[in-house]
């Protein structure tokens, strides 16, 4: 009984802004994502060997000989990608229009949490394989924490559960891999909590009193044609291009002895990793690095703004797409060698991508009040 009244005051009698578009329907494909995730995942634990000897030999059996093992093992690496691109699709209509405002900033707040904890349980999973990339990586990374002063060395051989990453940090990794999804369920739930509260935010950026539709059947059917269209890309790289996001160092057993040329993360972790790069210092780097993931929690005190939505906002809204154009430019730098000229163009980028944050409030106070008949929209 109180999953059917759930189900309905959730999602089908939810009252929902009318002008909502097909923007809207990020967290819908997220979700999907999480769900094929969650699903994939349990499949391939059954096979998959946490140990640093058979790890590798387990992928290659999932492929070859367990059934329908190719088809789960490519859905599942392909997912996390395609599980990123709609949480940064998410995001990024959020900032263009507004929804991280008043009063909604508890529920900007949980969606970060809920995006530090998918990118800690990807990382967690693209050690897993125990290729070249994957070994190397996770040296690389664990080795950040070592910066930390006085608990640093401890925390890193906490981690590795000894000296180097070996045994037991491959099965560490391996039992919080397969724990965080399910945490990362609640607080998506927790996340729809918080969401029906406050109500969503649309495209105009007001709130218009006495103009709301149910959820269903009217943005059921958005939200669904919004996942069927990713769930056919989605397909189409499991069956066509499977390899497309992978690394070919990846696909080589991970060999202490043997330095790949130039160690990279996944590519949506890139735009974080060229900022950490940017600065030579490597307390300075992790510092920064971290900063520029935390800095988004301020954005509900940065924008003081009556009016939400870029569709109004001149400068805020060149500034978006140039902080989106920016971001995207990380990405690239980051999958680049560390040399001239690309060090020199990451830290350009860094700097702009900061500055971002510092522009908000001045377009805040500069932007254009003139245009009272769309503020008034909120006595309405």
């Amino acid at each position: 009984m109180f999953l059917l009244n759930f189900v309905k005051n959730h999602l089908v009698y939810y009252p929902s802004p009318s002008g909502l578009n097909y923007l809207w329907g990020g967290g819908s494909v997220a979700g999907i994502c999480l769900l094929l995730q969650i699903i994939s995942g349990a499949y391939l634990a059954m096979y998959y060997v946490p140990n640093t000897e058979m790890a590798f030999l387990s992928i290659d059996h999932i492929m070859r000989d367990v059934e329908y093992g190719w088809f789960f093992r490519h859905l599942h690496a392909n997912g996390a990608s395609f599980f990123f691109i709609s949480v940064y699709f998410h995001i990024g209509r959020g900032l263009y229009y507004g929804s991280y405002v008043r009063p909604r900033q508890g529920l900007w707040y949980s969606g970060l949490i809920i995006f530090l904890l998918m990118m800690a349980t990807a990382f967690l999973g693209y050690v897993l394989p125990w290729g070249q990339m994957s070994f190397w990586g996770a040296t690389v990374i664990t080795n950040l924490f070592s910066v930390i002063p006085f608990i640093g060395p401890d925390l890193v051989q906490w981690l590795w559960g000894g000296f180097s990453v070996a045994n037991p940090t491959l099965n560490r990794f391996f039992s919080l891999h397969f724990i965080l999804p399910f945490i990362i369920v609640g607080l998506v739930c927790l996340h729809l909590v918080l969401l029906h509260r406050v109500g969503s935010n649309n495209p105009l950026g007001v709130t218009i009193k006495g103009k709301s539709l149910n959820f269903y059947p009217y943005f059921y059917i958005k939200d669904f044609l919004g996942v069927i269209a990713v769930l056919f890309l989605l397909f189409f790289f499991v069956f066509m291009k499977p390899h497309f996001f992978g690394h070919s160092d990846n696909y080589i057993p991970a060999n202490p002895l043997v330095t790949p040329s130039h160690i990279v993360p996944e590519w949506y972790f890139l735009p974080f990793y060229a900022i950490l790069r940017s600065v030579p210092d490597k307390l300075g780097g992790v510092i920064l690095m971290l900063s520029s993931i935390l800095i988004l929690f301020t954005l509900p005190l940065l924008d003081i703004y009556k009016i939400r939505s870029s569709m109004f906002r001149p400068y805020y809204g060149v500034l978006f797409w140039l902080f989106v154009s920016n971001f995207l430019l990380l990405g690239w730098i980051g999958q680049k060698p560390v040399e001239a000229p690309y060090v020199s163009v990451g830290q350009f980028l860094t700097f702009f991508y900061f500055l971002y944050f510092i522009l908000i409030p001045i377009c805040s106070l500069i932007e254009d009040h003139s245009d009272l008949s769309v503020s008034n929209l909120d006595n309405k």
